[in-house]
């Protein structure tokens, strides 16, 4: 071994522990190893790079030629000195349920996912998909705040009626949580949290500015049911209706009351699956800039935004 390659091998190897771990710095990392190789030229140095499974954490190999013919490839591990190639023997997609862009989920960690599932609108692979995108967008890196772990914690407990220590530990002995785990599960909610709530702020005002009809406070009155109803008539006359009296978004009405002016009766009309509505705006207040308003604005820009990330998202479901 010459010296020259034997310079190279122990200055790769301070480079490889030297570079960032994470999928953000790859960049960063390429332009090191380029800069390296232009150092030592005889080399003719290739940076490879293995993006770890379901996290953002990232390690790399330099493949190197040997001045004897051949190539070498160089490993450093940082941590537990195992390398990646060993590390990630078996097939990359081993043990895998999805991969959504460049996250890669576990069934493990979906079934974590699952416990932590609120919407009623949406099924459990659209919301494991949409944990994802996220997961991809957080700065993992960014410190959760104790005030934002202790709402975290207190909104998940009251969504699922854990509303004291013994329930919460009932619960935690149920999905095979100690105290550390169920810490770093609810920090990785929290993460999540900020960032919506960062980037419901920061759409809200555009999003209303752009929607300002559908963030009309209305107050109406209507009744839907399998016969055509008459509400100025006797209601108890029909064998089967729902009425309803709400003040919502003009968004949140029903799609035949939405845009009526105060006043205005609406149907009997048809709506899909062969049930009828009938109706009335009671009332009607033109959008403001007042928070709750801009809160509302915010949460549905916000589903907007992650709705056109989940349009053009690669995702592949490793099912066998």
């Amino acid at each position: 071994m010459t010296s020259d390659f034997a310079n190279a091998l122990e200055s790769g190897a301070d480079l490889l522990r030297a570079l960032p771990r994470r999928r953000s710095g790859v960049p960063e990392a390429r332009q090191a190893a380029g800069q390296w190789a232009g150092r030592h030229p005889a080399v003719r140095a290739q940076l490879v790079v293995d993006q770890r499974p379901g996290t953002q954490i990232v390690d790399y190999d330099l493949v190197l030629d040997h001045p004897d013919g051949g190539t070498v490839a160089l490993t450093a591990p940082p941590e537990d000195g195992v390398p990646w190639l060993v590390d990630h023997s078996t097939h990359w997609a081993a043990g895998h349920l999805v991969s959504v862009d460049d996250v890669h989920v576990s069934v493990p960690q979906a079934l974590t996912m699952l416990r932590s599932l609120s919407r009623r609108d949406a099924s459990p692979y659209q919301e494991i998909v949409d944990q994802c995108l996220l997961a991809a967008a957080v700065d993992e890196d960014r410190p959760v705040s104790p005030a934002d772990l202790q709402a975290t914690a207190d909104e998940f407990r009251r969504g699922r009626g854990l509303r004291d220590r013994a329930s919460t530990l009932a619960w935690m002995a149920a999905a095979g949580m100690d105290g550390e785990r169920f810490e770093a599960y609810i920090a990785g909610i929290a993460r999540r949290r900020r960032f919506r709530l960062d980037k419901e702020a920061e759409l809200a005002a555009g999003y209303l500015a752009a929607h300002l009809a559908d963030f009309a406070r209305v107050k109406a009155m209507w009744a839907t049911g399998p016969e055509k109803v008459d509400l100025a008539g006797d209601v108890s006359a029909y064998g089967e209706a729902v009425v309803t009296v709400a003040t919502r978004w003009d968004r949140e009405l029903p799609e035949p009351l939405r845009g009526a002016p105060a006043g205005q009766a609406v149907g009997p009309e048809e709506l899909p699956g062969g049930e009828f509505l009938t109706g009335v705006v009671l009332d009607r207040s033109p959008a403001g800039e007042d928070p709750e308003t801009l809160a509302a604005a915010g949460r549905a820009a916000f589903a907007g935004w992650l709705g056109e990330r989940r349009a053009t998202a690669r995702v592949e479901w490793h099912w066998s």
